[in-house]
């Protein structure tokens, strides 16, 4: 394996972080579907303009193109557009952040009966022991008595980790052979139909184009939308659904790092300890069966 491939979980980790930091420098001046559909034109015009350029080595056919679109609705439309409308709605976003938090085990859940991916034990308790670790993380920022916390942003939010769950699942099985650029294209051709027709209905469409604004929409296109996905689809094709969800729980983590150096956020002790645990059941979760069973066969010294 390169040195790139092993380093590309940690930079997808890294970049995916960044996105909640772009999302509050940005969301001021924008409501958040409107916001997300400025994101995902940007997008688009970015890989169209690339595509005329150099132009990929074979197109996509429409059985391709369709199961591309259905990725991008799962993954871009409903996941961002979920989370962005709850916090919207005054759903504390840690607390959304702690609902997402079980994207991971509702993933190998579903990988394992739709992929036939086994998972062992060692798993269970590594996603598990990661869930405690990233509620210790976001804890102190939950804001529990929140008054957002409804049945209509509890539910959003629900809806938005299935459909980042059932996205990485059917990338997995019906999409991870296609043309990279081709296939993220469409993603967010899916995804930015559906967002749109949802701002419509929702928004007003009104923005403030200030310098932090447009700051914020060029980070989140071209680290996020083209960095990171990318990245993430890479992942999915290389490994198991499962490993690569698992890589999700190290995002809070990473985030409270970057708010605490950037916005002078508080990091407390019990944030810490979460980290080192998110970190270790990272760890286990990620190691090769393998090499698992190699440890088991040495013989007791």
């Amino acid at each position: 394996m390169s040195i790139f491939l092993k380093a590309v979980p940690a930079i997808f980790v890294l970049l995916w972080s960044t996105g909640f930091i772009g999302s509050k420098m940005g969301t001021p001046y924008a409501e958040p579907l409107t916001f997300l559909v400025l994101r995902y034109v940007a997008v688009l015009a970015l890989l169209g303009l690339s595509m005329i350029i150099i132009r990929p080595p074979r197109g996509l056919t429409m059985r391709e193109r369709g199961h591309a679109m259905v990725v991008g609705m799962l993954i871009h439309g409903l996941y961002l557009g979920g989370v962005f409308w709850s916090i919207s709605r005054g759903m504390p976003a840690g607390v959304a952040a702690l609902i997402v938090g079980l994207q991971p085990l509702i993933t190998a859940l579903f990988a394992g009966v739709a992929l036939g991916e086994r998972i062992d034990l060692r798993y269970w308790i590594g996603m598990a022991v990661g869930l405690v670790g990233i509620s210790l993380v976001l804890g102190p920022k939950a804001g529990l008595a929140g008054g957002g916390i409804t049945p209509q942003t509890v539910g959003t939010c629900l809806i938005a980790v299935l459909g980042i769950s059932f996205g990485t699942i059917y990338q997995k099985r019906y999409a991870q052979q296609m043309e990279m650029r081709g296939g993220v294209f469409y993603q967010y051709a899916g995804a930015g139909a559906l967002t749109a027709l949802a701002a419509v209905f929702t928004e007003t469409g009104t923005v403030q184009w200030t310098g932090e604004f447009i700051f914020a929409l060029g980070w989140l296109v071209l680290v996020l939308s083209l960095g990171a996905i990318s990245l993430l689809m890479l992942l999915i094709r290389k490994g198991e659904v499962s490993r690569v969800a698992g890589l999700f729980y190290l995002v809070p983590a990473a985030t409270a790092v970057e708010g605490y150096f950037l916005f002078g956020e508080e990091l407390a002790l019990i944030q810490i300890v979460g980290m080192v645990i998110a970190i270790g059941a990272v760890a286990l979760v990620s190691r090769p069966r393998r090499a698992v069973a190699k440890t088991a066969e040495a013989p007791a010294s």
